[in-house]
């Protein structure tokens, strides 16, 4: 959906759907039937966005056929939905049984990293709307932290230049740019604002900038006020946000918040946690935290990367960190220009939850409360329908 800023800036919102599992082009227009269509009809909005995700064969696919490219534009827009900005973190399988560390792979120092983000840099501009300049993709911030060497970085940043290069020859192709931006995750290479800073500060900031996740900004324990000023200082943008929440255990030395977060120790996806008060005090998933003393002490506060629906509450003694989300919008929408303008709801783990939703439906409506949610926070910070998108509803 379209929403309007203060000062001008046109802000797109949508949702991600790394959240289905399909990695073809029959199922990708499926899952619009299933899931997104109905979600833009429970909210009543003329006009979805959704940020795509494309496994690396389809895109691959897609890159090489511009006729193809042009089929999946058409049916976007005969279904009233359309496309800013795509997830270009997982390269595929992301909803297999068993992802875990598999998800960082290949990473930046591998070309295979390099060919796939050039071939979604293709799609997407021939995908934007006629009337948007500007798409983003959202990238694994260099890859895991563990094992990454100076030859890892030697290579990333080669990758990176050909990438640039790449972009470059993209706009008087087509009229659009793209600009890649990285997604900062514990346990990787950026983590935190102050390693985005470091590691971005060298790259022309025409073509990449910085991914905002508000859950992993949450589970890092920054303060997203003084995040989005530093990012300001060192003039790296924040070209799009992952609207999300973290899972917030307050008591963890409490047997009943042991017990509760068991319940989120699930095989498919790695749920990094990290000790608030403590520099750096962490571990790389929720079942070596609950480990025992020896792994995090429970003397503070733990967050753990999980995805919590952005409007719904764990049972308690479990919370989220909404409080976290809802500072990190307004400080990205304060004054009168939009620090971002591409919003993404991406709660990718709806079916890991202790109680899943049951049928598709199901989760049909958990993804129009979570974008319900959000539009209500944006309008309580200022923000309204487009002016097209009033015009088009009248």
């Amino acid at each position: 959906m379209r929403l309007h800023h203060r000062g001008g800036d046109l802000v797109h919102l949508g949702y991600c759907t790394n959240v289905h599992p399909a990695e073809d082009l029959e199922g990708i227009l499926g899952q619009f039937d299933t899931f997104a269509v109905p979600v833009r009809e429970r909210l009543g909005e003329p006009t979805l966005g959704i940020g795509l995700w494309l496994a690396h064969r389809v895109a691959s696919e897609l890159a090489a056929d511009p006729r193809a490219v042009r089929r999946l534009r058409a049916e976007l827009s005969a279904r009233g939905l359309e496309v800013v900005t795509l997830n270009g973190f997982p390269y595929q399988g992301f909803q297999r049984p068993v992802v875990k560390h598999a998800v960082y792979r290949p990473d930046w120092s591998s070309p295979h990293r390099l060919h796939y983000t050039w071939d979604l840099a293709r799609v997407l501009a021939l995908l934007l709307p006629d009337d948007v300049v500007e798409g983003t993709i959202s990238t694994l911030p260099f890859g895991w932290s563990s094992g990454w060497t100076q030859e890892h970085h030697t290579l990333a940043h080669r990758h990176l230049d050909l990438l640039g290069q790449e972009l470059t020859d993209i706009l008087p192709q087509t009229g659009r740019t793209i600009r890649i931006a990285f997604e900062p995750e514990p346990g990787c290479v950026i983590e935190t604002t102050g390693q985005a800073v470091h590691h971005l500060s060298g790259l022309d900031p025409d073509h990449f900038g910085l991914c905002l996740d508000v859950c992993h900004l949450a589970v890092a324990f920054e303060d997203p006020e003084t995040a989005v000023a530093e990012l300001d200082r060192a003039g790296i943008g924040v070209l799009k946000a992952q609207v999300s929440c973290a899972l917030h255990a307050a008591t963890p030395n409490d047997p009943a918040t042991r017990s509760a977060l068991a319940a989120f120790d699930e095989p498919r996806f790695l749920h990094q946690t990290r000790q608030g008060g403590r520099a750096w005090a962490g571990t790389d998933d929720l079942p070596d935290a609950l480990a025992g003393p020896a792994a995090l002490s429970g003397g503070s506060p733990w967050r753990t990367h999980f995805h919590i629906p952005v409007h719904a509450d764990p049972a308690p003694p479990l919370a989220t960190t909404r409080p976290v989300l809802q500072r990190a919008l307004a400080a990205m929408l304060a004054g009168e220009r939009a620090r971002t303008r591409h919003l993404d709801v991406e709660t990718y783990t709806w079916s890991v939850l202790p109680e899943p939703p049951r049928t598709s439906a199901d989760l049909v409506e958990g993804i129009a409360a979570e974008l319900d949610w959000t539009r209500r926070e944006l309008a309580r910070l200022g923000l309204t329908a487009s002016p097209s998108m009033q015009s088009r509803r009248a």
